[in-house]
């Protein structure tokens, strides 16, 4: 499955910050990305095709309301499933995750559409749970994902993605440690990881991982975001303020460059403050 299969190109919700770090000084300071980008309309496999499923989701980005009059319309003039996946997406598009993850799991569950496409809703799912705080139902729909495709980099990711934010860092990190067999390349995979050793005080694994993610990809703002966490723990403040200005840098408008400005200003601030 493509990486932008789940991932999507663009996001239709902001997402907000949270997490704790680990700081040497600070014992809460922001650290870590919140949540992956919501669900948008996905890459082949589809779970269904034709001109007014490719419409409907062609107005999720700018015309989200439209999309949701459009879903409902052909939803009662009997559009089966491309008529429920857009109804969902909708759903989320227009700040109602919580029913859209609702509607793409009954859609994944009823579907007659081959295990692929299947998987791909129950991943969306997950990502619409994981933006309302629902970590143990993201968990469930990516793990129904992983049972209709196995071996699947971008599902794994995914559902490691649910393990952090349940906090379930020693899990998050046996689905990583699968998915970085499959692709050994994957840096976000990689700084992921890195994050969940350095949360159960394994800071030599995390700084191994953070390496190796930046060798591979020395413009991964989520791996610079990291090292520099690293870097503040073991004393070197110069280093973790270089690696967050870079991170910032890379992308102003993102939620890495957020907490990585939060992190300079707890730097700026000194010690004595919080």
């Amino acid at each position: 499955m493509q990486r932008l299969l789940i991932l999507g190109c663009i996001a239709l919700l902001s997402i907000a910050a949270a997490g704790t770090g680990l700081w040497r000084y600070w014992p809460e300071p922001a650290a870590e990305i919140a949540a992956p980008l919501p669900p948008v309309p996905p890459f082949p496999p589809r779970i269904a095709s034709g001109d007014t499923y490719e419409h409907c989701l062609g107005l999720l980005a700018d015309d989200p309301d439209g999309a949701r009059l459009a879903a409902d319309a052909w939803a009662a003039a009997g559009g089966g499933d491309g008529a429920a996946h857009c109804q969902g997406l909708t759903l989320i598009a227009t700040g109602r995750p919580d029913l859209g993850a609702e509607r793409l799991e009954q859609l994944a569950t009823a579907s007659l559409a081959p295990d692929l496409a299947k998987a791909t809703i129950f991943a969306q799912a997950a990502q619409a749970w994981l933006m309302v705080d629902r970590a143990d139902k993201a968990r469930d729909d990516a793990t129904r994902a992983l049972l209709l495709s196995p071996t699947d980099t971008e599902l794994l990711i995914l559902r490691a993605q649910t393990l952090r934010a349940a906090g379930r860092w020693t899990d998050a990190i046996a689905d990583l440690t699968q998915a970085l067999t499959l692709d050994a390349h994957r840096a976000d995979a990689l700084a992921m990881r890195a994050a969940a050793w350095r949360r159960i005080e394994r800071l030599d694994l995390a700084v191994a991982d953070t390496d190796r993610a930046i060798a591979l990809d020395p413009d991964n703002a989520e791996a610079l975001l990291e090292r520099g966490i690293e870097r503040q723990r073991l004393g070197n403040v110069g280093g973790a303020r270089d690696d967050w200005r870079r991170a910032l840098a890379l992308d102003p408008n993102s939620t890495t460059a957020d907490l990585a400005e939060q992190n300079l200003a707890l730097l700026d601030a000194g010690p004595n403050q919080r």
